[in-house]
C-alpha cells in the first residue's frame, strides 16, 4: 500500500527537524563541500556530523562523492536551497508580524498605565 502524500511530507519535514541537518544544508547552498570544511564550520562531533549526513543522504537531500580520501557533499537539487530560502522568508514575515504585535501590546500597556495615573 502506498504512503499517503501527507505522511510522506511529514516524514520529509521530520528529516529537516534537526538543527545540524539544517546547518549542513545551509552550508551546501554555496556549493559542494568536503566533510572537513563542514566540520570546521560547525560545532559538532565528527561522529554526529557523520550520522546527520547519513540521514540527509538516505533522504536524497544531499549527494556524496569520493575524491581520493575526501568525501564531498552537495545538495541533490537546487530545490533544497529554494526551500531554505522560502523558510527564511516565512520566518522573516512571522517575526515582523510578532514585532508589530509586540509594539501594539506595548503601546496598549503604556496607555493603560497612563490611565491609572490620571
Amino acid at each position: 500500500m502506498a504512503v499517503p502524500l501527507y505522511q510522506a511530507k511529514a516524514e520529509f519535514f521530520r528529516t529537516l527537524g534537526h538543527p545540524a541537518r539544517i546547518r549542513v544544508l545551509e552550508l551546501l547552498q554555496d556549493g559542494p563541500r568536503p566533510v572537513r570544511e563542514l566540520l570546521g564550520a560547525m560545532e559538532i562531533e565528527p561522529s554526529s556530523l557523520s550520522q546527520q549526513l547519513g540521514v540527509l543522504r538516505r533522504s536524497n537531500l544531499v549527494t556524496a562523492t569520493r575524491e581520493g580520501n575526501t568525501v564531498v557533499y552537495a545538495l541533490s537539487t537546487p530545490d533544497v536551497a529554494e526551500l531554505l530560502r522560502a523558510a527564511r522568508r516565512i520566518l522573516t514575515e512571522m517575526i515582523t508580524d510578532q514585532e508589530a504585535l509586540l509594539a501594539e501590546l506595548r503601546e496598549d500597556a503604556g496607555q493603560g498605565e497612563r490611565g491609572k495615573a490620571a
